[in-house]
């Protein structure tokens, strides 16, 4: 699916149309498809019948083309006019054609005939206003929305509301909402999913969401405009296609080695969920290198790692333990560095001179280099790297740090730590999160994974997703650890580096929804559930039927 502006959605629109694709003819597509999903997803509410809330656009208009194919399949339909359209209107028409009623706004005093109908219906199509609005809402308009939103909360038993392309009320770009705005069972968007809609407030809004497609040609496949919207919201058969195939000759080769550098006295979990995930995403081989103190206490809990205890000061990873995991990278397919650091200066001199941010400073390494005197040849040696946590605030105090990294770095910060990394203030951050994704990817070269409510992936290319998922269960110390995981597992599964971490961002936000799901409530779920709910999401990726 993809994720578009209002202004993009309208060039390709226009595209489309001067293609051949007229604007009637999306209509057409597009109430048909909301007249389908209504039969697929409340066919049990036949009997109770369909009431459509209709405006003078686009919206009305496709409203009222579900109408009409809701009549003919045998629902009471009906059609409560709250925006003017023109009296010969051929929509209108065709829907008492059909068999279905027309309301009038006009003729309906004191709206109590709206009340009487809404309430003679099982179902509310909201098709007042659609994605080109903007607020506040004209004075009239906005107390008909607010009449029809508090009658459906103090009715003991409302109708279903299904918006048609969005709630009306709902800014499509910013995702700011009016006060006015009817909140939806389900939301029915056409084509692409808008922007807005990956916002706050509009996603409260929204019910479950689904896409209908418009009838674009070859899918969009052979539209200018629709090719270059390069931002997508991910779902199950998008990331199916990039789980790494499982064949039945496999040994734990075929399936990468990772190593994972992580941990300290502090923080002693971090490694351990980090690993555990690794393992859960399908990884051959996972090794936790470690401060020495941390295996006593870990590796009773994890008998299936193979472990490289590390120097440490003070419990932290120091500075020359560099030598020892960069001499284990032979077999490696993937890295992943920095869940469970700490801060202290040891460490950060441990990842400067991991990255070889002094040419030569690596003795050992120095031996193998041969010919290799520059930081690209030596970045080339590094295998796939995913930096997580501490790790990116301790990668913050190297400057041009972005440099030093070897193409498709994965990384993956919270607001905070990308706030460390950029030096904007976590509101900027939180204001534009898809732009300044973007931006900072393309600057610094490298895939970045925004962290929060609607994960931001983005890659240096300006390919992006939008994970469509907002959970309290994913507000929980280690969790960030568990996602790390998912991803630098499947990158040593030979995934792309934006695809493991989209597709891994998927599966964390999905295992989140079902670890609270599971439990029955999203403030008792722990990392380590989402770790494990992460086997169910999984296994039907793996499994699909």
């Amino acid at each position: 699916m993809k994720l578009v502006t209002v202004a993009e959605m309208i060039s390709i629109e226009r595209e489309a149309n001067a293609q051949g694709l007229t604007y009637e003819t999306m209509m057409e597509n597009a109430g048909r498809g909301l007249a389908e999903t209504i039969l697929e997803e409340y066919c049990d509410s036949k009997d109770g019948g369909v009431l459509g809330l209709v405006g003078s656009g686009n919206n009305g208009g496709d409203t009222l083309v579900a109408l009409s194919y809701l009549a003919e399949k045998g629902w009471q339909a009906s059609a409560y006019i709250v925006r003017p359209r023109p009296a010969d209107d051929v929509l209108m028409q065709r829907l008492i054609r059909a068999g279905g009623v027309i309301h009038e706004i006009g003729e309906d005093k004191n709206l109590s005939g709206l009340i009487k109908t809404m309430q003679d219906h099982a179902i509310l199509l909201d098709g007042v206003l659609g994605t080109g609005i903007r607020l506040p809402l004209k004075p009239n308009l906005a107390e008909i929305l607010d009449f029809i939103r508090i009658e459906i909360q103090n009715e003991p038993k409302p109708p279903i509301v299904v918006a048609v392309d969005c709630p009306s009320g709902v800014d499509c770009d910013s995702g700011e909402t009016a006060p006015e705005c009817i909140p939806a069972n389900l939301t029915v968007t056409m084509a692409a999913i808008k922007s807005g809609l990956m916002k706050f407030p509009a996603f409260n809004l929204l019910g479950d969401l689904r896409v209908i497609g418009i009838g674009l040609p070859d899918e969009g496949k052979g539209l200018v405009t629709w090719k270059a919207v390069n931002c997508i919201v991910p779902e199950f058969e998008w990331v199916r296609q990039y789980m790494p195939p499982r064949p039945l000759d496999a040994h734990k080769g075929t399936f990468g080695t990772l190593l994972v550098v992580a941990g300290s006295i502090n923080y002693t979990g971090a490694a351990l969920l980090a690993g555990q995930a690794a393992f859960r995403s399908g990884a051959g081989l996972v090794t936790l290198a470690i401060p020495a103190p941390l295996h006593t206490s870990l590796s009773g809990q994890f008998p299936e790692a193979t472990w490289l205890p590390l120097p440490h000061e003070g419990g932290v990873i120091a500075s020359e333990a560099s030598d020892i995991v960069l001499s284990n990278l032979e077999r490696a397919t993937a890295l992943l560095v920095g869940p469970g650091f700490g801060l202290e200066g040891t460490t950060g001199e441990f990842l400067s001179r991991l990255l070889d941010v002094n040419i030569g400073l690596n003795s050992k390494l120095d031996a193998k280099k041969s010919n290799a005197s520059t930081s690209s040849d030596y970045k080339a040696k590094l295998p796939p790297l995913v930096i997580d946590a501490d790790g990116l605030k301790l990668l913050a105090k190297i400057p041009s740090w972005w440099s030093y990294l070897p193409e498709q770095t994965v990384l993956t910060p919270h607001p905070g730590e990308m706030s460390v990394l950029t030096g904007l203030s976590t509101q900027d951050i939180q204001s534009d999160r898809l732009d300044i994704a973007r931006d900072f990817s393309r600057k610094w070269g490298h895939i970045l994974v925004l962290k929060g409510a609607f994960t931001v992936i983005s890659a240096p290319d300006s390919q992006a997703a939008v994970i469509p998922v907002a959970t309290p269960a994913l507000a929980r110390a280690g969790t960030g650890d568990v996602l790390s995981g998912l991803i630098a597992g499947l990158r040593a599964q030979g995934v792309d580096g934006f695809h493991a971490a989209v597709a891994g961002a998927w599966i964390h936000a999905q295992a989140g929804l079902l670890a609270a799901e599971t439990i029955g409530n999203s403030a008792s779920v722990l990392a380590g559930d989402v770790c494990d709910a992460s086997v169910d999401v999984i296994s039907a990726l793996y499994n699909p039927n």
